[in-house]
């Protein structure tokens, strides 16, 4: 079964850190370009960041460069996000997604939420 499964969301209070985990299943991750992306409520959703397959080049939206970092292990079929400096306004349900050419893989979410 093709699947994405997030973990380690959660409250944390602002200028905390998290680290979320993706964790896939059922396909071959390493050829997938991977990424994380948020929806806050009433809003629409929107690219965090993304690494490639080969070389593992990253991008980050520039609300959340500097503070946000994605590795990931493709041993573990795994995809990370560590996030630094939280802020309230990165309250949101996280996805990760796996994309090849036309097939995309979304995870279920998982909710940050940052206290202020």
């Amino acid at each position: 079964q093709v699947q994405l499964v997030e973990s380690g969301g959660g409250l944390v209070q602002s200028g905390g850190s998290l680290r979320l985990s993706c964790a896939a299943s059922g396909f071959t991750f390493s050829m997938y370009v991977v990424s994380w992306y948020r929806q806050a409520p009433g809003k629409e959703r929107e690219l965090v960041g993304s690494m490639t397959n080969v070389g593992g080049s990253t991008n980050y939206a520039d609300s959340v460069k500097g503070r946000f970092t994605i590795s990931r292990d493709n041993a573990k079929n795994t995809v990370y996000l560590q996030m630094n400096s939280l802020k309230p306004e990165d309250t949101a349900v996280y996805y990760c997604n796996a994309r090849l050419l036309v097939i995309n893989v979304w995870g279920q979410g998982t909710q940050v939420t940052v206290s202020s």
